[in-house]
């Protein structure tokens, strides 16, 4: 059974006047998630030493002075941080958090974003498990810049943001960039559902989500022992976000 990780607090959405923070996001996605098809964690904030392996003291210290963006920002990558613990346990998992992080930089961000989470997860297990490489996926309309630039240092850590003229150009990026990937430790997933034919990004379907899901299923049961774990970053259309989640975590979840 996947594992979600999640916390009541995310639903919180005055920390912030964004998309990322619009009311009722969280709770159109974790109605589609039940808990008789899904095992659930509680999110707990990251600590302030496991921000430091990515950003610089200064630009913490801007973030937070906030208290409500302190709050929900540290929340957000212990959501992240959590999940690749689960997966690096052989649980696939994914965190429903928020704020996004991939356009965080080490000293700025951008885009809803304040804390790298994924580039702060993935660094977490390579100082305290035995993780060596990983592959992450950035499915958002947007390149993950943030990340790229977080990880831009260790080799070992591949980055595909895919940009298809269409959907179906799209899914064969995917399809054939896993097939020439060797190598890898962990999956990990930026999960950004703005890339949905109604949203932003204008481009992908529902089913598309599973496929791409399903995709990284199989490439990790293969090749890392099924490790594998994904964090929300964006999607803003929020009649269909739920059932898209839903369709990701279908494909990507224990069959």
């Amino acid at each position: 059974m996947m594992t979600i990780i999640f916390n009541s607090e995310f639903y919180d959405s005055d920390y912030a006047d964004n998309p990322a923070a619009d009311p009722g996001r969280m709770e159109v996605i974790i109605q589609e998630l039940p808990t008789d098809k899904f095992h659930y964690k509680r999110a707990m904030p990251a600590e302030i030493s496991q921000i430091e392996l990515i950003h610089t003291k200064d630009y913490i210290k801007s973030v937070i002075s906030d208290e409500k963006v302190s709050t929900i920002a540290l929340l957000s990558a212990g959501a992240a941080i959590k999940a690749a613990e689960e997966a690096w346990s052989g649980n696939c998992s994914m965190s429903i958090n928020r704020p996004p992080g991939h356009h965080a930089y080490k000293s700025s961000a951008w885009g809803y974003c304040y804390f790298s989470n994924m580039a702060i997860a993935i660094t977490h297990l390579i100082n305290t498990r035995q993780l060596k490489s990983a592959f992450i996926l950035d499915f958002d309309a947007h390149t993950g810049d943030g990340t790229i630039d977080c990880l831009k240092d260790n080799k070992a850590i591949k980055i595909l943001n895919p940009m298809g003229h269409d959907r179906e150009e799209y899914l064969k990026i995917v399809e054939n960039y896993l097939k020439e990937l060797k190598d890898i430790d962990i999956v990990g997933v930026c999960a950004g559902f703005d890339s949905y034919e109604k949203d932003v990004g204008g481009k992908l379907k529902t089913f598309d989500f599973y496929a791409i899901g399903r995709m990284l299923r199989l490439y990790a049961e293969k090749n890392c022992k099924g490790k594998r774990f994904a964090v929300l970053e964006g999607g803003y259309y929020l009649p269909d976000l739920g059932k898209n989640v839903l369709a990701f975590c279908e494909g990507f979840g224990d069959e």
